[in-house]
């Protein structure tokens, strides 16, 4: 479908912490790639000039980047402006018209809190900025399924779907559609994926820091609203969906969609929720904070292909280590006396290091018919000049390419498999920093061995 790339970018909360430590260094690589050729308007509360603007911007790409080229940064440059104004005044969207310098099909960044999205939404409806606009939304998109559907409303007020987009920076992540890249690319895969041959999948979300003075957000957030409704629920859709039938965009965010809605919705018996010790002497925690640094989860897809095989997630801070897996554990093979009962399986590294293993038996030297585990790993090794999650996600909203953005309806289907077990519906368990989180969190795997070991 050939749809006209944005003319101009505009981004809300140009002088916050986000637009310092992603959008200026993915407009800085948009640039020099030759990707960003419009006008870029800045619009936020703080009393700046056009000039101490560009000074953030070039302070933020070199904290980012290092040392900068200064022709991609004067390019850059050039095409930056500043609007200062209060988000409900109409006299920003007039000063915004006038900065959009004659551009007709702007794509508006919402870089801000989400209590401001209606405000910023009905002014741009009312001032005409809207008009063959596209928008950008950061998460969270809503507390809970009554607000992300209250925000869906506000925004299609003035927005239509096809002009809305959801950033979900995972999504823009290359480790990640790798996963489905690598599901649907490869022949020999697909006669094993499903029921028939695998027994469970874990996927695990580690973190080794804490809330990083960041508690008043946590408390307004915890695990399961941070982490596991939107990036790890995105990383089950690409494990679980069916092959789309192109790779149109929303042929894929169909088959998500699908997933989504075949999955149960949770329950308190298939939770298990935990907090650092220590996180309740956080700046802006409460002393008797029940909000969970650390989630497990146990999901059951009532689909065909995957009828009784259950998914796991786990996400936690001060844990072990820093990482995101994904393991497949395949069924056993039914020559036991050959060896242990260890099943084959499927590992997705997705951070820090990016890597695809597959576990399997080989014969074990010695005169005895026994076998041994192996794994056969292939490391990805960067290049050094791949897409940031962000410079790839704005480009393609620019090119009103929605394939890496939430869609409406997965959004809504995504919250209503969680909307069992907010608000505190199990107690809280404290866990010791450097470990594996609440030792109940075994009772979810007992049946399938276990969680699986993660370095």
């Amino acid at each position: 479908m050939n749809r006209p790339r944005s003319d101009a970018l505009v981004f809300f909360g140009a002088s916050g912490d986000l637009a310092f430590k992603k959008i200026f260094p993915a407009l800085y690589a948009m640039t020099r790639r030759g990707h960003l050729d419009v006008p870029v308007v800045g619009v936020a509360r703080a009393d700046w000039t056009v000039e101490q603007f560009r000074a953030r911007a070039r302070e933020s790409i070199e904290a980012q980047h290092g040392k900068l080229d200064d022709g991609v940064f004067k390019k850059l440059a050039s095409h930056i402006s500043y609007v200062r104004g209060d988000y409900a005044d109409p006299a920003t969207y007039k000063a915004l018209h006038g900065a959009l310098n004659g551009a007709s099909r702007p794509a508006h960044y919402l870089a801000i809190p989400p209590s401001m999205f209606a405000t910023v939404i009905e002014g741009l409806g009312k001032s005409g900025c809207a008009t063959d606009a596209r928008v950008i939304v950061e998460k969270p998109f809503g507390r809970d399924l009554a607000s992300a559907q209250a925000l869906n409303h506000t925004i299609h007020a003035v927005f239509d779907e096809s002009a809305v987009f959801r950033i979900d920076h995972y999504l823009g992540k290359e480790p990640v559609q790798n996963l489905l890249l690598f599901r649907f690319a490869n022949t020999f895969l697909e006669p094993i994926w499903n029921r028939n041959y695998i027994e469970s999948v874990q996927i695990t979300m580690a973190e080794r820091f804490g809330v990083q003075g960041r508690g008043r957000f946590y408390e307004e957030a915890g695990a399961i609203r941070d982490v596991i409704q939107n990036h790890l629920m995105q990383v089950v859709g690409f494990l679980a969906m069916e092959a789309p039938i192109s790779t149109y965009e929303e042929a894929i965010r169909d088959e998500q969609a699908k997933v989504f809605r075949a999955i149960r919705p949770l329950s308190a018996d298939n939770l298990v929720r935990g907090q650092f010790r220590g996180y309740r002497q956080e700046e802006g925690v409460a002393l008797d904070s029940t909000v969970e640094t650390f989630a497990a989860v146990r999901l059951q897809v009532d689909s065909w292909r995957w009828d009784g095989v259950p998914f796991f997630i786990r996400a936690g801070k001060c844990l072990p280590v820093s990482t995101t897996e994904v393991l497949v554990r395949l069924k056993r093979a039914p020559l036991r006396r050959l060896g242990p009962e260890e099943p084959n399986y499927l590992r997705f590294r997705l951070s820090p290091d990016v890597s695809i293993a597959i576990g399997a038996r080989v014969k074990k030297s010695g005169d005895n018919m026994v076998t041994e585990p192996t794994e056969l790993k292939v490391v990805h090794q960067p290049d050094g000049d791949e897409l940031d999650a962000y410079e790839r996600l704005l480009g393609d909203a620019m090119d009103g390419d929605g394939t890496l953005f939430a869609r409406q309806d997965g959004v809504e289907a995504a919250w209503a498999i969680v909307e069992p077990i907010l608000g505190g519906v199990t107690p809280v368990h404290e866990y010791d920093q450097g470990t594996w989180g609440p030792p109940d969190a075994a009772r979810l795997t007992a049946d399938v061995g276990g969680w699986h070991p993660v370095q």
